[in-house]
């Protein structure tokens, strides 16, 4: 009984000074912070890993709307509104904002596109934003099928009708 008596008191332990050690690096402030300095390859692994994991269980497959003119006409329209101030377009590839994220948005002015990725990510990421980034959840200023709109525009930027292209390409 005494022997595994050490053992609970030693693993305790363990974690108790494992716990004050991390508090006392948070409060001292030992723990990076700054957003003008990139992150260590420990933090883009965590968030990473964490943003993937999320994707996976919390992601939808397809939109509930079609990807016809209308729908990516409004989504270009919307991205231009909200979007292109951080992500770019064709005539302002690297908005001066952009240049101060860490880690940086991605730049779809600049064929940064994330045309490979599931509606559904694209979607939850537009929806919820993305923690630690400057990404910003829309779920409070767009409805739904606006989210949708803005998602099906970025999925299909690589095959937009000539209409919807023209639009972006005339983007500021």
């Amino acid at each position: 009984m005494k022997p595994l008596l050490g053992v609970v008191i030693g693993v305790v332990g363990t974690v108790l000074v494992g716990a004050l050690i991390g508090y006392l690096i948070i409060i001292n402030g030992w723990l990076p912070a700054r957003g003008d300095e990139r992150p260590d390859k420990i933090e883009k692994w965590v968030a990473r890993t964490a943003l993937k994991a999320t994707l996976k269980r919390e992601g939808v497959d397809k939109s509930p709307i079609p990807a016809d003119e209308t729908n990516l006409m409004d989504g270009a329209k919307l991205y231009a509104n909200n979007c292109s101030v951080c992500h770019g377009t064709p005539s302002n590839t690297a908005p001066g904002i952009a240049q101060g994220f860490n880690p940086g948005p991605t730049l779809f002015g600049d064929g940064d596109l994330v045309t490979d990725d599931p509606e559904g990510y694209i979607y939850w990421k537009v929806d919820h934003g993305i923690k630690f980034t400057g990404m910003p959840s829309f779920n409070k200023v767009m409805k739904p099928e606006e989210m949708w709109q803005v998602t099906l525009f970025l999925k299909n930027m690589d095959k937009l009708p000539p209409s919807v292209s023209d639009y972006w390409k005339k983007m500021k």
